[in-house]
């Protein structure tokens, strides 16, 4: 596991943004954490560094945004109004399986649904430490997700 501190939401989207050259379709990324916590920031980050150039928007309200101009598609899904596990009604698993980025923000509401490889970031506030400051804990689950984080910690002590 990986834990990085951030001091600002410039922090939080570079990071996003250095992870997205070694992803590829069908990656899952787990974005876990309180509101506010800089979930959709590193999404941000993320489409950047994937050449989307559009407005990325939390999709609290519409569940799932897909945006489609980058290097690989881009599936951003909130699924924190999915309480009750109805994530298979959604066809999920077709995005899972399919050409593109997946980033899904509160996973432990379709946890059954997850597949076995993924990265699940989690994202904590440090208000102690002053507004900014969060900690971001990498948990890769499979090779792939290994050696992308293993990249992301030699790409931030060079």
């Amino acid at each position: 596991m990986l834990k990085m501190t951030v001091t600002s939401p410039e922090m939080t989207m570079a990071i996003g943004q250095q992870l997205a050259p070694g992803l590829r379709a069908k990656d899952v990324i787990l974005l876990d954490g309180d509101l506010g916590a800089g979930k959709t920031t590193f999404t941000k980050g993320l489409a950047a560094g994937l050449g989307i150039k559009r407005n990325v928007k939390s999709p609290t309200f519409t569940i799932i945004r897909e945006y489609q101009d980058g290097r690989l598609p881009l599936y951003h899904m909130d699924v924190y109004r999915l309480e009750d596990g109805s994530g298979d009604e959604l066809g999920l698993e077709e995005y899972f399986n399919g050409d593109g980025v997946n980033v899904v923000e509160w996973s432990k509401f379709i946890a059954d649904e997850l597949p076995e490889h993924y990265l699940r970031i989690i994202f904590k506030r440090d208000d102690a430490a002053g507004e900014n400051q969060r900690t971001l804990s990498f948990e890769p689950h499979g090779d792939h997700f290994d050696q992308l984080v293993a990249q992301l910690q030699a790409s931030c002590h060079e």
